[in-house]
């Protein structure tokens, strides 16, 4: 999630044992804490397998490791030099590379509405046919194998907004109230700023990309946009709102922050911090509460307009979540309910977009596709970017065929393949244990909690509602004693080996080892559902209280259907003069809080893993803005008594690639086929991009002067037209 919009609220209620306490045995038995010792360089999603992998003291690698010896390294190496820090309204780059932006903000979509410029006044229907407010994550789609690296389309979230930008035109600037309300257009205009964009992108022949402006390609999925439910909760009493009698539709998808694709060439989009969109004064359920939904207003005040002359089907109302009517089918105590999910689109096709509830409910960070096996289930990983949450997997009942595959612009029915292999599996939640090994615990209604009880009982359910289960994914966890980490963000999967990793960006809420947590009802009544934690002391996986500068774990299964797992961390973010720099790192690669993260094959087992950062952490944002980095996990191993793969002896290998301007978070992040265009997002730049009229223009000019920030699309490339990075 991006840290504009972070909910500090603690919500995790469970007393179970924290990532970082089993993180903090975990680099006790390697005997890291004792001299100081560096932690080892990330070999994060790439390569056939990690080289000398850490064995435990138990002396089995803490687990399985899918049977036989891990292939030798390869040669693949970064051909760039780490550039320095930087603290600049302008996008640094290093040597012999250039960076454009393309597609900000308010780039218009159509010839329906006017082009941009400053001083442009956003209006509902604007809004509706021009790129979205706040990019985040984004992959892109080929229409055909020829030109798959030059013409291609973008789907790219649109997280949140900046008020202030939105409205600065604005005679008075909004957001605006009229005696406590929101002015319908207003609030129309914002559920337009959310959402997904898709549009067409092409590289000209001078090096540079535009976008087709009216291409039949080129749409918006907002907050307003009817949707599919499937899956377990489709249709059941827990979706029933007065706009979807039957429990089939809702309206909109909201604050999505990662996302992912599907091998069958459809986009995942992730519901993250949609709680806080809702109001639910009363009626409350334990998943209101578990989840966050808030009890006094929601964050843009949406729910102020209903009754409005010119609302249209409870347009507004359904933000207001609190019982009003005789029946669930009369009013939207279920709204939120058709939220927390992955939303699949056909990025193709102009075809109703669907929730896949059978991948869990909560505050999804993104969503990954593990490594594909002909013959075996497809899985997907996802996180929940919250404070001591946790890292759940889908195992589809369906086994991949390759038949399947994406045929790229292709006229079939993609989302007919995503029903396949996306509604009917098992969900399982993450157990880390300190010894470096880790499993896998269904969430399903016969399975059975720490304390004996069948799931379904301990949730109050009858004996097979699934549905119950999906809707109280959280509590659910919390009772099989799934392990709370700190924030898991983005993951990323080598494709060959099928290592998987992801990044655990901060958590200021962890106390020192052997201390008490405490809970958001003080601890009065803990076994309740629907409370949350307010502290956890340490654990494995998550070592370091109060822990304001992240890390990135690895874990590897013997096959996508496995139960079980071994597991390390990847490398420690920290400032280099930390006293707890377990990495090692220095000035050219020093980093806190880690976010986006991908891996970018290249061949022959090889592959470059690049991470993102959304840092608030002064001792390194003092030195620099939020970057980019890149490493090739290959080149990098777990020696004997490291805490981690990346330590002080790997310092060459991991390097700063490039580095945001002011205020900004980087974000979102591919590389064509061809390795020449790497594309990033930056998000809510303070006061950027230079040319404040511009819709394509060079990424590494500075301000002068203000501007109307606007988040954009960078795409980096060599000067001289060779392949990114090597």
């Amino acid at each position: 999630m991006s840290k504009e919009i972070e909910d500090h609220r603690v919500l995790n209620r469970s007393t179970n044992e924290p990532f970082s306490s089993i993180l903090e045995k975990h680099v006790s038995r390697r005997g890291v804490m004792q001299g100081g010792l560096g932690m080892a360089a990330m070999s994060v999603l790439g390569g056939f397998g990690l080289a000398g992998c850490s064995d435990s003291d138990a002396g089995n690698g803490g687990g399985s490791n899918g049977g036989g010896e891990l292939p030798e390294k390869t040669a693949l190496a970064l051909a760039f030099e780490a550039i320095d820090g930087s603290r600049t309204d302008a996008v640094v780059v290093p040597e012999g590379y250039t960076a454009q932006v393309l597609i900000p903000w308010g780039t218009p979509l159509s010839n329906s509405v006017m082009d941009w410029s400053n001083d442009r006044m956003m209006t509902p229907d604007a809004q509706a046919n021009s790129v979205g407010m706040q990019h985040d994550g984004m992959y892109y789609f080929p229409l055909d194998e020829q030109n798959a690296s030059s013409d291609f389309l973008l789907a790219l979230n649109n997280e949140y907004i900046d008020p202030g930008a939105l409205w600065s035109t604005n005679t008075p600037p909004g957001p605006t109230f009229n005696s406590g309300n929101r002015p319908a257009d207003e609030v129309r205009t914002e559920i337009n700023a959310h959402g997904v964009t898709i549009v067409r992108v092409q590289k000209q022949s001078n090096g540079r990309w535009v976008h087709v402006p009216n291409s039949p390609y080129n749409r918006r999925y907002t907050s307003a946009t009817p949707m599919e439910l499937s899956g377990p909760v489709r249709g059941t009493d827990y979706v029933i709102t007065a706009y979807s009698p039957d429990g089939t539709l809702t309206r909109g998808t909201n604050n999505n922050c990662a996302s992912g694709y599907t091998p069958w060439g459809t986009y995942l989009t992730c519901e993250e911090n949609w709680p806080n969109v809702f109001v639910k004064t009363s009626g409350r359920e334990n998943d209101d509460n578990r989840l966050g939904i808030p009890s006094n207003n929601g964050r843009y005040a949406w729910e102020t307009a209903a009754n409005d002359p010119s609302e249209v089907n409870g347009e507004f109302a359904r933000f207001n979540a609190t019982p009003s009517g005789a029946t669930a089918a009369d009013d939207y105590r279920n709204e939120p309910r058709t939220f927390g999910y992955i939303v699949e689109i056909d990025p193709y096709t102009n075809t109703r977009a669907v929730k896949r509830t059978a991948l869990g409910r909560f505050r999804h960070e993104g969503c990954w596709p593990g490594k594909l096996v002909e013959g075996e289930p497809v899985v997907f990983y996802s996180g929940h970017d919250s404070r001591n949450e946790y890292i759940y997997k889908f195992v589809s009942d369906a086994v991949w065929n390759p038949a399947d595959a994406n045929r790229a612009g292709g006229n079939y029915d993609r989302l007919a393949i995503g029903a396949k292999y996306m509604d009917k599996g098992t969900l399982y939640v993450a157990k880390f244990n300190a010894n470096g090994t880790g499993e896998w615990m269904a969430l399903t209604p016969g399975a059975t909690t720490q304390d004996g009880q069948r799931l379904s009982t301990a949730l109050g359910l009858a004996d097979n509602d699934l549905a119950g289960i999906i809707i109280h994914t959280c509590d659910a966890a919390d009772l099989m004693g799934a392990t709370p980490m700190d924030r898991p963000e983005w993951g990323a999967v080598d494709p060959v080996s099928g290592e998987v990793y992801m990044t655990l960006t901060n958590n200021s809420k962890r106390t020192e080892d052997g201390t008490a947590a405490t809970y958001t009802n003080n601890g009065s009544d803990v076994d309740a559902l629907g409370v949350g934690y307010a502290t956890a002391p340490v654990n494995g996986p998550n070592p370091r209280p109060d822990n304001e500068s992240g890390q990135v774990i690895r874990w590897r299964e013997p096959s996508p259907e496995e139960t079980t797992f071994d597991w390390e961390v990847f490398v420690f973010g920290a400032a280099e003069k930390d006293t707890n720099n377990l990495s090692g790192l220095t000035e050219l690669n020093q980093f806190a809080s880690p976010d986006g993260l991908w891996y970018d094959e290249r061949g022959d087992g090889e592959g470059i893993l690049w991470i993102q950062t959304d840092n608030g952490y002064d001792g390194v944002a003092d030195y620099t803005n939020d970057q980019l980095l890149a490493v090739v996990p290959n080149s990098v191993s777990l020696g004997e008594g490291d805490a981690a793969v990346i330590d002080a002896s790997d310092q060459q290998q991991l390097k700063r690639f490039a580095v945001g301007p002011n205020g900004c978070e980087v974000t979102g992040i591919f590389a064509t086929p061809d390795k020449t265009a790497l594309f990033i997002n930056i998000q809510h730049p303070g006061n950027w991009p230079a040319d404040p009229n511009a819709l394509v223009q060079d990424a590494t000019q500075k301000t002068s002067g203000t501007v109307r920030p606007r988040a954009s699309t960078v795409v980096i490339q060599k000067a001289d037209g060779g392949k990114i990075a090597v």
